[in-house]
């Protein structure tokens, strides 16, 4: 199976890119130094790359490209994309059960499985967790096999891996190359960018594209590359690295290069050698043989139907969500130190509120011990809600190329982070801090008040969750999403209406206090305290300067609050309207946070 590509005036960047080539059956490397256009050369073959600004042609096998060739062909990018509180064969399930046409059954999916592992010598380590910042796991050489792991479950013809030898030592670089040159001998086409190999991985290429500066210098047999430099004059000196005697070349800091400078009176200089080569490339008989084959391929393509790139999906959207959902479901409980502690963290705040109110008064006292615990209750449900700021940023590599992949739909992927984040992470911490407070202060002890606390404060951390999703979906860094949402929530707990009264608030900032969830929370909760409840005694009545906050009533009027069932529930309508907007906004960020734009 050969990979032809002809393009021309390819825009990447900020630089042009002309390259016509032709990938065969076996190592294909792509070598340059940083900056050349290998990532990019390497998305466009991958047909992972924007169509906007190209122009030529990718044929494979003679034909165009088939519409779905993303998520048939194998792809490893640079960083690894494995989700680490899983065991190995847990993430080549979950591949291959996404992957995989439904009509391939459990029984076979679990023959390739057994079969990548075995291959790829994976065997020791198929149960163990492939490991994060917290969870020791699996060396990097055994990740990143993991990865290709990950790729090989479809059985790719055509297997693309971006700098495959990022972050390993030379030992274990070798055996991943070792490993990818015993599949390319199974007549697997292996296409991959490499930065700065050793001699020992050099000798393994079968294929060698040299870049530089988004030009093309060299693309034939590796085998034959140091003999085409001495024809042009770069001689490799006795036991110095090919790899490093291009690269001396490209940059211009090799003896060979400044020797050439010396006696080169052309305008071209030193500063041009780049151009000057990709000339010389061009009028080879590399290049010229090559073109011809193209050419040859080309006109065997005429009348064939061309399609436009789109992503197809082996399985129904019910079977993405139960795989997602299942997925992360196991992420959660296997990280203790956000789920357990987003409960811990709750009771203990539950435990210190409840104490310094406890045994709360009908008194005047006791109308500040009750909207300092309720104001405390729902602040702190809207910071807790910051823990979700991770959702979609730290898995943002993993969403990313999966879904380039064809692993899921998008939606999938949300519904399946709402059901696992919302409901325990959210409902649960906050139904503790409701059930600890209420008992501990003895606020209204009727069935319907408990219970519409315990509703209030789950919509309130719900909804703040929400607004945390919203802003942070789309970022790369943690820390800036972060202090957004955490400089949101403070003008939001100013215009909660503990802090300021909101009645006073000029009429042009008024209009700001409807923004506010905190806002929504306390008014509901107070209105479901304080209804009924009377402060006032007989030897207390007589005192006209408190004589306003006789009844619960009357302390909400003065506070502007309608307490009223309609002024009650208003609050929760509010509420679930901004959870939905702000969740809105989340998936359209998400449709959005492509690797290509």
């Amino acid at each position: 199976m050969d990979f032809a590509g002809v393009i021309q005036d390819i825009v990447w960047t900020i630089s042009f890119l002309f390259y016509s080539g032709i990938m065969s059956p076996g190592m294909n490397a792509i070598l340059g130094p940083t900056g050349s256009g290998k990532s990019s050369l390497l998305d466009i073959l991958a047909a992972r790359k924007a169509e906007a600004g190209l122009t030529g042609e990718l044929l494979l096998d003679g034909a165009p490209q088939p519409p779905n060739f993303k998520c048939i062909s194998g792809y490893v990018i640079q960083d690894d994309v494995v989700m680490g509180t899983l065991t190995v064969r847990e993430n080549l399930q979950f591949s291959a059960a996404l992957r995989l046409p439904r009509h391939i059954g459990r029984i076979e999916q679990n023959k390739r499985i057994d079969k990548v592992i075995k291959e790829l010598g994976l065997t020791e380590v198929a149960n163990s967790k492939v490991g994060t910042q917290l969870i020791r796991g699996v060396s990097g050489g055994e990740r990143k096999r993991t990865n290709i792991g990950m790729e090989l479950i479809i059985n790719p013809t055509v297997l693309f891996l971006d700098e495959p030898t990022t972050g390993l030592d030379a030992s274990t670089a070798h055996a991943v190359l070792l490993l990818l040159k015993r599949m390319s001998k199974q007549g697997k086409t292996i296409i991959f960018s490499i930065h700065q190999p050793r001699y020992s991985i050099f000798k393994l290429f079968d294929s060698l594209t040299l870049l530089a500066n988004g030009r093309m210098i060299f693309q034939g047999p590796a085998f034959k590359a140091l003999d085409y430099f001495a024809t042009i004059g770069y001689n490799c000196e006795p036991y110095n690295n090919p790899a490093d005697f291009f690269l001396d070349i490209i940059n211009g800091d090799s003896t060979a290069v400044e020797a050439s400078c010396l006696v080169d009176v052309n305008p071209i200089g030193c500063n041009l050698v780049v151009s000057k080569l990709a000339i010389m490339f061009s009028k080879s008989t590399y290049s010229s043989e090559m073109m011809a084959k193209l050419k040859q391929l080309s006109e065997a393509k005429k009348g064939s139907e061309s399609f436009h790139r789109q992503i197809m999906y082996s399985t129904s959207f019910s079977h993405q969500l139960k795989w997602l959902t299942k997925r992360s479901f196991k992420n959660l409980l296997r990280s203790p130190q956000t789920s357990v502690a987003q409960i811990l963290v709750s009771l203990s705040m539950g435990l210190v509120v409840g104490a310094l109110s406890f045994g709360v008064k009908n008194d005047l006292n006791g109308i500040q011990n009750r909207v300092g615990a309720l104001f405390f209750m729902t602040t702190n449900l809207c910071f807790s809600s910051l823990s979700a700021i991770e959702l979609f940023v730290i898995e943002k590599k993993i969403f990313i190329h999966e879904y380039i992949s064809g692993y899921y739909r998008i939606f999938a992927y949300f519904l399946s982070k709402l059901l696992v984040d919302l409901i325990p992470m959210r409902a649960l911490p906050a139904t503790v801090l409701a059930t600890v407070t209420y008992f501990m202060i003895g606020l209204k002890q009727t069935v319907s008040a408990f219970l519409t606390l315990v509703l209030t404060l789950i919509q309130v951390s719900t909804t703040a969750t929400s607004m945390a999703l919203a802003i942070s979906t789309g970022y790369n860094v943690v820390a800036v999403a972060n202090l957004l949402v955490t400089l949101c929530f403070i003008f939001m707990v100013i215009l909660s209406g503990l802090l300021v009264n909101l009645v006073s608030i000029v009429s042009w900032l008024s209009w700001l206090q409807y923004l506010s969830i905190p806002r929504y929370g306390l008014r509901a909760l107070q209105i479901n305290e304080f209804t009924g409840l009377k402060f006032c005694n007989n030897s207390h009545h007589i005192m006209t300067s408190v004589s306003y906050r006789c009844t619960g009533e009357q302390y909400l009027h003065s506070q502007g609050i309608d307490a009223t069932a309609w002024g009650l529930w208003q609050n929760h309508v509010a509420l679930i309207l901004m959870m939905v907007i702000f969740l809105m906004i989340s998936y359209a960020k998400l449709c959005f946070m492509k690797k290509f734009s």
